[in-house]
């Protein structure tokens, strides 16, 4: 099945879902908020080993808090953790958080990607990103490639940021029997992206005349070593969210977990030392349904496929003023390796 023709859908037809991006065009860099108003049951899994996050230990399923009203998902590495605080903010300002008698405090989980290598790295989201992000969010379908998170996001660094191509930000959604899982995904994989339809490499590593794609999987397994990175200049990271009514924390973080198979499946090699990959889950709960968990794990594996594809096909080349020079998928014309 060819995916072009496969209609991606977007997380935001989940009932009870709303995204906003804020993209600050002088590096690029960004930060996107998915809003939850009226609360949902929030999971997390982290897979990457180096992680940028806030407000993931209260999502474990012993934990005190059941729902989260936000999660921000942001280039800048942890500097970017601040457009939460600006995010939450705004959800303040809307009379939106857990009712503690006192006030109402938005619980507002986040996560990073470093975007640092792209352009000026003293130019990053900030709290007034978040807000702006929270101030830009709607049920529409949301903006795709170069805009929040995935504005400064780059796939296919194993060998260099000069071989690299541009990432971004993708949405999908899939739909059976009237629930919808959907998937959000800011991908700045340090590995290639695949066609999970096809297994074959849509975007990544180039050849070193940087005119075709490598494929890294054939080029780490033939022997090329890859360059020395930094742990952390990478990371995946996304948001899926379903309007099935999960019972419990503990079954939104199975569906987190799952939907990791989905970036295992689209992006070579996945889950590193390199990359901090992050996926949170949000039930709304608004279809008053519960198809059982083994049919929303594949739901969620396959939105998050789809989102990730979505990500590097909505992206468009960028150069930097320093320099770089990262090509997109969708506008740059490789020769045959």
């Amino acid at each position: 099945m060819n995916s072009q023709h496969i209609d991606p859908g977007s997380i935001t037809r989940v009932a009870g879902i709303e995204v906003g991006n804020f993209t600050d065009t002088r590096r690029p860099t960004g930060c996107t908020v998915v809003l939850a108003r009226a609360g949902a049951i929030a999971g997390v899994d982290v897979r990457g080993a180096a992680p940028g996050t806030r407000e993931t230990d209260l999502l474990a399923p012993g934990n005190l808090v059941n729902e989260v009203h936000a999660i921000v998902l942001s280039g800048g590495s942890a500097f970017g953790l601040d457009a939460a605080s600006g995010a939450t903010r705004w959800l303040e300002a809307h009379g939106v958080g857990l009712d503690v008698g006192v006030a109402r405090v938005p619980i507002v989980p986040a996560a990073v990607l470093f975007d640092l290598m792209v352009g000026d790295a003293s130019i990053r989201p900030d709290a007034a990103a978040g807000y702006a992000a929270c101030a830009a969010a709607s049920s529409q379908a949301p903006a795709e490639g170069n805009v929040g998170a995935g504005a400064g996001a780059a796939v296919g660094k194993l060998f260099g940021m000069a071989r690299a191509m541009k990432g971004g930000i993708g949405s999908a959604s899939v739909t059976v029997d009237g629930v919808t899982v959907g998937a959000l995904i800011a991908c700045n994989a340090v590995g290639d992206v695949l066609d999970a339809n096809t297994g074959k490499v849509v975007a990544g590593a180039r050849t070193e005349d940087g005119l075709a794609l490598l494929d890294s999987r054939r080029a780490l397994l033939g022997g090329e070593l890859p360059q020395s990175l930094l742990p952390g200049t990478n990371t995946t990271i996304g948001v899926v969210a379903t309007d099935a009514m999960l019972a419990d924390k503990a079954q939104a973080q199975r569906l987190a977990l799952a939907a990791h198979d989905g970036l295992a499946r689209s992006i070579f090699p996945a889950h590193t030392q390199l990359d901090g990959d992050t996926l949170f889950a949000l039930g709304t709960g608004r279809s008053g349904k519960h198809p059982g968990m083994l049919l929303l794990a594949a739901m969620a594996a396959e939105a998050t496929a789809r989102a990730t594809l979505r990500a590097v096909q909505a992206a468009r080349s960028l150069t930097t003023p320093q320099g770089l020079y990262l090509p997109a998928m969708a506008d740059w014309q490789p020769h045959s390796a």
